[in-house]
């Protein structure tokens, strides 16, 4: 978040126009609440297959589509983050955040972060697309 405001701040925009329209760029915490749903989503499928029910090969092809659905719209929306945040700001009507480099103020705030995270994410992408493709062969042709 400082990374952000510093950027701003180079820029020539107010440092607090980011937390007056409700933008953050930090792990507050709160990001653990749909990695825990998922990961409980998954366990209970794991549960019914376990239990040999005799629909837990439609509901893995359910989820596990719903999983590559899913990781693909964060990948798009991490993607096309600049556009999202140029039109939030012009939404806004605010001249100052109208003129806002929005590239430069996203890789600010993304150097704010340590490296790992970004090796982390490539990591994370591989395992979920990979698994959930993997479990859909698995239960097609398995």
């Amino acid at each position: 978040m400082a990374s952000a405001q510093n950027e701003l701040a180079r820029q020539g925009v107010r440092t607090t126009a980011l937390s007056e329209n409700g933008m953050r760029f930090d792990a507050s915490g709160h990001e653990w609440a749909a990695p825990a749903g998922i990961a409980t989503v998954l366990l209970a499928v794991a549960g019914v297959n376990l239990a040999g029910a005799g629909w837990a090969a439609t509901l893995d092809l359910i989820v596990f589509a719903l999983v590559l659905i899913g990781n693909g719209v964060i990948v798009y929306s991490n993607a096309t983050a600049a556009k999202s945040v140029r039109v939030a700001f012009h939404r806004k009507s605010d001249p100052e955040l109208m003129r806002v480099d929005v590239p430069a103020l996203l890789k600010a705030a993304e150097a704010g972060f340590p490296g790992w995270t970004w090796t982390l994410q490539k990591f994370r992408n591989v395992v979920v697309f990979g698994a959930a493709a993997l479990g859909i062969v698995v239960v097609l042709f398995g």
